[in-house]
């Protein structure tokens, strides 16, 4: 592994959202970059934001006396991802190549297939994103606090494993050690599915007209807000994982169908059975981890009344600091028509009603703590 603990010259096969965000942060920790991308405009945008250099002509590093780089990242498609490190390693690249795709069984299946070293590569996917994708969208910061799960194949060297997991690290993540095949179920259930599921209640929304529109809130944004994610980059990612993907829609199809005939059927006891369901979507959700996997519900909510101005926000966030409380997540909720909404603060309870009297003290309007 490079010296100082992380790898310090990469090359970057992708310069989209997640490649771009790897090499902004390792750039931050002063790392050498080079990055690559078959759409010339994608890979100058990220050039221009600074994530590293034009790898020359695509072919090798950019001085030839240096040798390999330390690491290559493949940031490609799921289905581009075998046949990009066949042909990164038959140039030498780097010592070590590692993928950021969101599946990894069959990549890993095509690299076999093919002959590639398996030895000098580490399957991973940083479980980060946003709705947006290019280089425009990249942050440094993307990937602070997430978990970057490592698939490594029987045939990985120890040292390319401590490679891709120094990496990892460096851009603020915490690596995770997993078989493929479970990585992939484990997708398909909180992220792939949820993906599909979110873009069916959006395309609901085609055909409403402007008085139901006007009348959305927040929860139908928080339900369709990652469907606005490309549908060419997902369809991609959906063909690569699509049997355990299909287990899960196939599952979520049926609660469906059960709730709307029991809703049709109108009686008390249907209205049970659907009640059942609601029940069990609270179960479901009280088990998702929070800030650092801690427990969610181990937060109050703080509900302050906001106008909609320049520097609202701001002015909040630093209350709270002059009150000596950590903010651990907040939402705003819109009030449609009107320049105002309510921003919902989660700390932890024995903070809420100092944070709670500071901004009495300051002007904002906070109902619900006495």
């Amino acid at each position: 592994m490079a010296e100082e603990g992380f790898p310090r010259r990469i090359v970057v096969i992708g310069a989209g959202l997640i490649g771009t965000s790897i090499a902004l942060a390792m750039r931050e920790r002063g790392a050498e970059v080079q990055l690559t991308d078959r759409d010339a405009a994608a890979l100058a945008m990220a050039v221009e934001l600074g994530a590293g250099t034009a790898l020359p002509d695509g072919d090798a590093p950019a001085d030839p006396t240096a040798g390999p780089a330390d690491l290559a990242v493949l940031a490609v498609p799921p289905a581009a991802v075998a046949v990009t490190l066949l042909d990164a390693q038959k140039r030498g690249l780097a010592k070590v190549y590692t993928d950021v795709a969101s599946v990894k069984a069959l990549p890993l299946r095509q690299a076999r297939d093919l002959g590639c070293d398996l030895g000098t590569f580490v399957p991973g996917h940083p479980l980060a994103g946003r709705e947006r994708s290019g280089p425009a969208a990249a942050r440094a910061d993307l990937f602070l606090g997430r978990s970057w799960a490592l698939c490594p194949p029987a045939e990985s060297e120890p040292e390319a494993v401590e490679t891709v997991v120094a990496l990892a690290r460096a851009c603020g993540a915490e690596p995770v050690t997993v078989d493929a095949e479970e990585h992939d179920r484990a997708v398909a259930l909180v992220s792939h599915a949820p993906h599909v599921v979110s873009a069916a209640v959006a395309a609901r929304l085609t055909g409403a007209d402007d008085m139901a529109l006007g009348l959305a809130g927040q929860g139908l944004r928080d339900v369709t807000r990652i469907a606005a994610g490309d549908p060419r980059l997902w369809i991609g990612i959906l063909a690569g994982n699509a049997a355990p993907v299909a287990d899960v829609l196939e599952a979520v199809a049926t609660d469906l169908a059960v709730a709307a005939s029991l809703l049709r059927d109108g009686s008390e006891e249907a209205a049970t059975h659907v009640a059942d369901l609601l029940l069990r979507g609270n179960a479901g959700r009280s088990r998702i981890p929070g800030k650092h996997g801690g427990d969610p519900s181990a937060y109050a909510a703080v509900q302050v009344v906001i106008p909609d101005r320049p520097g609202e926000l701001a002015m909040i966030f630093q209350a709270a600091g002059v009150a000596g409380v950590n903010i651990e997540d907040v939402t705003i909720e819109h009030s449609p028509g009107r320049p105002l909404g309510v921003l919902e603060i989660s700390v932890k309870p024995e903070a809420a009603q100092r944070l709670a009297e500071e901004l009495r003290s300051r002007g904002w309007s906070v109902p619900g703590l006495a």
